[in-house]
């Protein structure tokens, strides 16, 4: 097959979406099949290349301003008169049989879906984000850019949707409904040997942390996950276990948990490193008895399934059908808690920090499962069993 894979962000840029897109596109050629990627320009990536087989073809873009709706993560555009021109000439000379795009509300997106349109080429498309925020205001602006914009994208291109999970599917059903090609189950993938080894001296050392507990909580902290709980749950935690640190991993973009730490009498417990090295993950995970950040009810992302892939129990407000045909099992791989209660949080950490034994067979359990379901060659493997039954319309 000849497949076009497109996404504004792409290595060199960070983040699940373009470490995702890289993995796929070079998975992709590796089966042998012919890749071509559509992304934006980076200051650090040549305009054109051909690497792992995969040629990468980074268009002229501009950087969202930075405003609270951003935070400020490198948001790239490509959107000038000369876009769909461009798009045009590239896909009419690779011809692909499909395209996979990532990203709802991207250009790219949007202009390789209308070529796919009148060129009868089926486009897969994974929704990495959901336009959802805490924040009425916030809230308001993303409906109406859905609604207005995004929604009727859809209705004209009619995509095939992957659905990552239980949320991602009711999003995508309630908010783009008559823009639905179809919609097929396959989780984000991740590389579970890369967080497997680290060194728990180093963090120990680095952060002064001597033997004490440590609750880690990884990612950056923003309004979706803005680690109230954690912090509300502490003070219990702490009667049970004194020493117990919570350690945010993580640029800090939303800081109220700080002060709500302050007024609960915990911030001496509670460190945040800030941003750190993606190599430094492994030493922060070894050093960790147990990870949780995912407390919202928004879902269960990469940065909880590396935890558990490294061997460290995992805590998480989600549902046990989150993964739709993967199942979580509350003190079995996972520990399941209800959202909102940090009477229960605070009790389920304990009972982790608690009682070793029991949290390793429960880390074991968990690590075989990301094994078994979320490695890049099981995701891999999915993908191209739905985009060749695409390129010969069986879906």
């Amino acid at each position: 097959m000849r497949i076009a894979v497109v996404n504004n962000f792409y290595p060199p840029r960070v983040g699940g979406s373009a470490h995702l897109s890289e993995s796929l596109a070079k998975g992709y050629a590796a089966e042998g099949h012919e890749v071509l990627v559509l992304t934006a320009r980076h200051a650090e990536a040549p305009a054109d290349e051909d690497a792992d087989g995969v040629r990468v073809v980074r268009l002229p873009a501009f950087r969202m301003p930075e405003t609270r709706l951003a935070v400020n993560f490198d948001i790239p555009f490509t959107a000038r008169p000369s876009l769909p021109r461009r798009v045009r000439k590239l896909l009419d000379d690779f011809r692909p049989d499909v395209i996979h795009a990532h990203g709802q509300f991207f250009d790219l997106t949007w202009a390789s879906g209308l070529w796919a349109r009148k060129n009868d080429v089926p486009m897969l498309l994974s929704v990495h984000t959901r336009l959802q925020s805490p924040r009425k205001l916030y809230q308001q602006v993303f409906n109406v850019l859905d609604r207005f914009v995004v929604a009727p994208f859809m209705r004209r291109c009619k995509p095939t949707f992957v659905v990552m999970d239980v949320q991602m599917r009711d999003y995508i059903e309630r908010k783009y409904r008559g823009g639905i090609a179809g919609m097929v189950p396959i989780p984000v993938g991740v590389h579970p040997e890369w967080v497997r080894g680290g060194d728990a001296a180093l963090v120990r050392a680095r952060h002064g942390l001597g033997s004490e507990p440590v609750i880690l909580s990884t990612g950056h902290v923003i309004p979706l996950r803005d680690r109230m709980a954690l912090v509300e749950a502490m003070p219990e935690v702490l009667r049970s276990v004194p020493k117990a640190k919570l350690v945010v991993v993580g640029g800090v973009y939303f800081d109220a948990f700080l002060r709500r730490a302050r007024e609960l009498g915990v911030r001496d417990s509670v460190l945040t490193t800030g941003a750190v090295p993606k190599r430094d993950i492994p030493h922060y995970l070894a050093a960790a008895a147990v990870e949780s950040h995912e407390l919202q009810g928004y879902g269960f992302g990469t940065a909880s399934l590396e935890s558990m892939a490294a061997g460290v129990p995992v805590v998480a407000a989600v549902r046990a059908d989150n993964f739709l045909d993967i199942k979580l099992v509350d003190r079995s791989n996972v520990h399941l808690v209800p959202q909102g209660s940090a009477s229960a949080l605070a009790a389920r950490l304990i009972e982790v920090l608690t009682d070793p034994p029991a949290s390793a067979e429960l880390a074991a359990a968990g690590s075989a499962l990301v094994d078994a379901n979320f490695t890049m060659e099981a995701v891999l493997a999915k993908h191209l069993t739905v985009l060749h039954d695409l390129a010969n319309r069986n879906l």
